[in-house]
Parts: structure tokens; sequence; C-alpha cells
């Protein structure tokens, strides 16, 4: 491992860093693992065939350190984030994503979800 990797129970990035682009790998890590959240994204990726790419699967395994504190509390929408980054673990999901129904229906379950939590904050 790089002596910049991020290691599962390690608290986020110190300062010092080293920089990407002028990014953490922390928070471009961050941004990518939250853009999971829109199913119109994984449908890309799927168009991409980068679901079909064992190192980039690899990765997605990787990137469930997310779903474990201390990192869960730097997702802004947790909920379809870690349920896509689960479902991306399966080859069948990873099959099924290029699909515009399946698209359609995880969106409207995602909107249905945020209008009940909504009401239920309220």
């Amino acid at each position: 491992m790089a002596s910049g990797d991020i290691q599962m129970g390690q608290d986020p990035p110190a300062v010092d860093e080293p920089k990407y682009g002028g990014f953490t790998r922390f928070e471009i890590e961050l941004e990518f693992v939250q853009s999971l959240a829109n199913p119109f994204y994984l449908n890309h990726l799927a168009s991409q065939k980068l679901l079909n790419d064992p190192a980039f699967i690899a990765y997605l395994a990787y990137l469930q350190y997310w779903s474990r504190p201390p990192y869960i509390k730097y997702l802004n929408y947790p909920g379809p984030t870690l349920k896509h980054l689960e479902l991306l673990q399966e080859e069948r999901f990873r099959q099924d994503i290029i699909s515009p129904d399946l698209v359609q229906a995880l969106a409207a379950e995602d909107v249905k979800a945020s209008v009940e939590w909504h009401k239920d904050v309220a």
C-alpha cells in the first residue's frame, strides 16, 4: 500500500497529505463515492464498460470503507450512496444497471425515500 493510501479505520487525512490536481485523495474519493447515489451516473459507468473492468470492480470493493465510521459522517446522502455501493458489489446489478427501466426505478425509489424522510423530519 502506498504511503498516501487511506487505511480502513483511520481518521481522514491530515492537511499535509499529497494533492492530486489540488485535491486530497480523501476529497476525490468522497466526491466519487457520493456520485454513486445517482442512478443515471451508474448507467453511464455501465455504458462505458467500467462495471466490467476487474480493476474498477476492485476499486468499488475498496470504497466500502465509506460505510463505516468515521467516514460515513462525511456523506451528504448516505442512504442512496451506500445502497448503490452495496448493489455494485453484485455482478447481476452491474449488468442490469444498463437498463433504462432499472435506472428509472432506482431514481423513483430514491425520490420517494427522500420525500418520506422529509415528512418524518417535518
